[in-house]
């Protein structure tokens, strides 16, 4: 397997936003792990085969999982509701709609998704929490259904 086969197994992984995908290629074996919004890093190994078998013509044997971490009731993840360009602030000079550790409610605006040279903005939809995490950077482009926040239900 080559470097160019490698990245676009990379590619692979971090846009189907898999945890670990694993491809078998004759005596080659590589298993690539997405650890979230980290760079996702791999692992190549040569699988040495018993001197006094044969073994049929290689093919690639790609097992894919795509597992969350430990699930945990009080955690929710809000998605993207569309494709577009995400931001945090209503304009340059204004401060973020939401920061780590503020409190939300329903209704309350999240951020901005520019589709289109339409500016929507996101309204979060669940129960009373805080915002954990924010899991994009400002101005970055997203898909739908996308992670964008990490919020504990209060």
């Amino acid at each position: 397997m080559d470097l160019k086969n490698i990245q676009e197994l990379i590619k692979l992984v971090k846009k189907a936003d898999l945890c670990e995908l694993s491809v078998k290629e004759g005596d080659f074996a590589i298993t690539i792990k997405n650890k979230g919004t980290e760079q996702p890093t791999y692992i190549a190994s040569q699988v040495q085969a018993p001197a006094a078998t044969k073994q049929a013509p290689a093919q690639q044997e790609p097992v894919a999982t795509k597992t969350a971490a430990a699930p945990n009731e009080n955690l929710v993840t809000f998605r993207s509701p569309m494709v577009g360009t995400f931001y945090r602030k209503p304009g340059a000079d204004k401060d973020p709609f939401v920061k780590v550790g503020d409190p939300i409610k329903s209704g309350d605006v999240l951020c901005i998704i520019e589709a289109m040279k339409l500016f929507n903005e996101i309204e979060f939809d669940g129960v009373e929490g805080k915002i954990l995490k924010v899991l994009v950077e400002d101005s970055s482009p997203v898909e739908y259904d996308q992670p964008l926040f990490l919020i504990e239900k209060s």
